[in-house]
């Protein structure tokens, strides 16, 4: 009797394999979602199943609301920009350079409205290091970039990168500057906020190190901060600042050059006004 070969023989189901994760947004994105929120909902997705760190869900976050936002948003209000005058002289803007921390400032004519040129603060080197003679502000300064309030800020970053400038005013609807953006500014909508050593009141604040035994010191330095920092032993119930040590170093108020030598430190002024020292150029002990 011969037997049903279908009875006989185990059935053997070719299930599909589960598909993984990753499998499965790359099919969500091949059904190319219809809307933005429907894209962030899949990355969002994705984050939650360890496929995409949470940083990167910020930063693609942060991508897709710069596009939605628009400059007047995000810019420094005309209230709080930091300008230099166009006929500032060196004893004007230096301190203002100096105490800011800014990289770059507007420079205005008689009021904010009347924008001849961004300034740079490197540009300033020459004229610390070399003297004020022949100093014209409009020569070194550069030109101004200047756009609307409704400028999107993803246009504004790429137009940014491809024309390699990082600062640009922005005007009001009648023409009037209403404040200034910089790619910084767009940067930190994306990534969260982006802080440097003009961010930080501690000593990189007041200590600037140019090579092993050359350093750019603030006078305001705290004593206390000076000490921690290089490891001397300046006294600190005296004088709460290095450039209260320095007065008493020179007796006067010293000028552009001078220099003073206290406990194996030479003190050099880089800056001073008439009224107190700014900024020195300190040669530490060799070992």
């Amino acid at each position: 009797m011969s037997e049903d070969p279908s009875s006989s023989q185990p059935t053997h189901e070719k299930r599909a394999p589960e598909k993984g994760w990753l499998d499965k947004l790359m099919n969500a994105f091949s059904a190319e979602p219809k809307s933005r929120e429907e894209l962030l909902e899949i990355i969002k997705e994705a984050a939650e199943n360890k496929v995409v760190d949470p940083e990167e869900l910020e930063i693609i976050q942060g991508a897709l609301d710069v596009a939605d936002q628009q400059v007047r948003e995000i810019q420094v209000p005309r209230s709080q920009m930091v300008v230099i005058r166009a006929d500032a002289q060196p004893a004007d803007l230096l301190p203002t350079v100096i105490d800011s921390g800014h990289s770059r400032f507007p420079v205005v004519g008689e009021s904010s409205d009347d924008v001849r040129g961004i300034l740079l603060a490197k540009d300033l080197l020459p004229l610390i290091l070399n003297g004020t003679e022949d100093f014209e502000l409009e020569n070194i300064i550069r030109p101004a970039v200047v756009i609307p309030e409704s400028k999107r800020l993803n246009v504004l970053l790429r137009e940014f990168r491809e024309n390699r400038y990082h600062m640009a005013m922005v005007i009001d609807e009648y023409g009037g500057i209403s404040g200034l953006v910089t790619i910084e500014d767009i940067l930190e909508e994306i990534v969260g906020e982006i802080e440097d050593e003009t961010d930080d009141d501690g000593e990189d604040a007041f200590i600037r190190k140019v090579s092993d035994d050359d350093y750019i010191v603030k006078a305001l330095t705290p004593i206390e901060e000076f000490n921690e920092y290089f490891g001397s032993g300046f006294n600190e119930d005296e004088f709460g600042t290095i450039g209260g040590i320095l007065m008493r170093a020179f007796g006067h108020l010293p000028q552009r050059n001078e220099v003073a030598d206290i406990d194996g430190y030479q003190f050099r002024v880089l800056y001073a006004d008439n009224r107190q020292i700014h900024l020195l150029r300190l040669t530490t002990p060799t070992a």
